[in-house]
This record gives structure tokens, sequence and C-alpha cells, in this order.
């Protein structure tokens, strides 16, 4: 057998064996479907369709600077780089306390609506989660250039907040949020309840939601678990009577029973 300059298998004669074709086609070698995927804290697994951020999607995290480190954290922590941009108030304390490899963190904080979309696909072609604030009026052309870029580039595009113009692969969002550890004029702030909601396009159609800790009240424990899975993990015990309405994929309002009113996103 030899093998032209198409790679395909022929005879001696020249011609293609359509038998040989085959076998050269089944022991081709194939991209596993982990190494399409980054890694994310374990408490975050559920409520993404491939268990982890999958390589050329779009992400959108909607109000939660806080739920959009976690997410990125365990990408970060396996090797990946990762840039914000347009995140003046991003302080690299709480990318480190979100378990964000800070020596794998670059930041650009300034960048003008103008630039915003050049800037960002020339991160993209280089970094593999590329975290971005756009502007409230972004254009959609502008947004599907950008996700189009993540998918050839095979990165990672993570807008947050909801002015995102164009329907992502996967969009998340806090629903309700409650912090604990403040007594009757005493005590201080020591976790926080969240209630989280996913839903999006293909695999991710079916609505996911999970109630976590963001930040747990052992996340600055040191040993034991990565500093991600600790900073982000499920709350097992019961939601206190709370009740969700059905996400639309835009803003949710959660009724808190024993409260009696709607509790805005956050």
């Amino acid at each position: 057998m030899v093998l032209t300059a198409g790679a395909y298998p022929t005879t001696e004669s020249g011609q293609r064996d359509q038998r040989l074709e085959g076998l050269a086609q089944r022991v081709r070698p194939v991209t596993l479907a982990r190494e399409q995927l980054l890694p994310v804290p374990g408490a975050l697994e559920p409520l993404l369709p491939d268990g982890g951020l999958r390589r050329g999607g779009t992400v959108v995290v909607d109000g939660s600077l806080a739920l959009a480190l976690a997410l990125v954290a365990g990408a970060s922590a396996a090797g990946s780089w990762v840039v914000a941009v347009g995140m003046p108030d991003l302080g690299v304390v709480a990318a480190a306390e979100a378990g964000i490899v800070l020596d794998r963190l670059a930041l650009v904080p300034g960048v003008s609506a103008a630039v915003l979309g050049t800037v960002v696909a020339a991160l993209l072609d280089a970094i593999d989660v590329v975290l971005v604030r756009p502007p409230a009026r972004l254009p959609a052309a502008v947004a599907r250039r950008l996700a189009a870029r993540a998918r050839e580039r095979r990165s990672v595009l993570l807008p947050v907040g909801g002015s995102w113009p164009i329907a992502p692969d996967l969009r998340l969002a806090v629903t309700a949020s409650r912090w604990e550890g403040l007594g009757q004029g005493s005590g201080r702030l020591e976790a926080r309840k969240v209630e989280v909601v996913a839903a999006g396009r293909g695999a991710a159609v079916l609505e996911r939601r999970a109630t976590l800790w963001l930040p747990s009240p052992d996340a600055a424990a040191e040993g034991g678990k990565p500093r991600h899975d600790r900073y982000v993990r499920a709350v097992e015990e019961a939601t206190d009577g709370r009740v969700i309405r059905p996400w639309r994929g835009r803003e949710v309002e959660t009724m808190t029973a024993s409260r009696g009113r709607l509790l805005q996103p956050v």
C-alpha cells in the first residue's frame, strides 16, 4: 500500500483501494471527548451538559462575577490561561480566592466599545478562556463574529452580564442569594447560599438547577480539596421552601415563602 499526497490508500497501479481506505479511516487518530473540555469545580459539573466547559463554546453568566470566576477556576488550576477584558472592578484577591492561578491570569481593564471586538478576537487566538464584560449596546454582528472566532480557535468565550445580544450555547444565572453569618447586630459574612439555573441550546436545552455555597463556609480552609473545589460546593440541605419560577433565559424572579416577596437576580 502507498499513500498519495492526498493521503488516500492506493494499489500498486495507482487505483484507490476501498478496503484499505476504510481501514485507514478506522485507525486514523481521533480527538478524545475529554480533550474538548476544560474542567470546572465539581459542584458546577451538574449544571453543564458535558460536565465541563466545551472548547469553542460561548457561555454567558448573568449578573454574578463570583460565579464566572468559579466557573473558570478549574481550567486555570489545570494549566489554562484566563484573561478578563473590560472588568476594572475585578480584583486579583477575589480571583485568587476563587482558585484562579494568578500566574496565568491577564487583566485588560480599560477597553473602549469601539475596539472591544478586535481586542477580544485577538485574545481568543491565544488564550483558552476569555472573560469579557460587553458594553450595553454591543452590536449583534460583533457578538456573532466573536462566537465564531471562539469556535474556530477552540477557546471558551465567557461574557459576564445580561447584555450579550445573541443566544449563547449556555447561560447561567444566579436567581437568589443569601449571605450567612450575621446575627442580630453582630457576626460577620461567612458564606453565601445561591441558586443557579442553567439552560441553552442543543444538549443544554433542558434546564438545570443547583443550590450552591458561593463562597462556601470552608473556602479558606487549608489542605483537603483544591481551592476552587472549596470555594464553590453543593448545598445538601433543604432550600427553606423557596420556589423558583420557570426560567426563560432572561431575568428570573424567585419567591421566598418565609418573606413573601420577590428577589431579583444578583
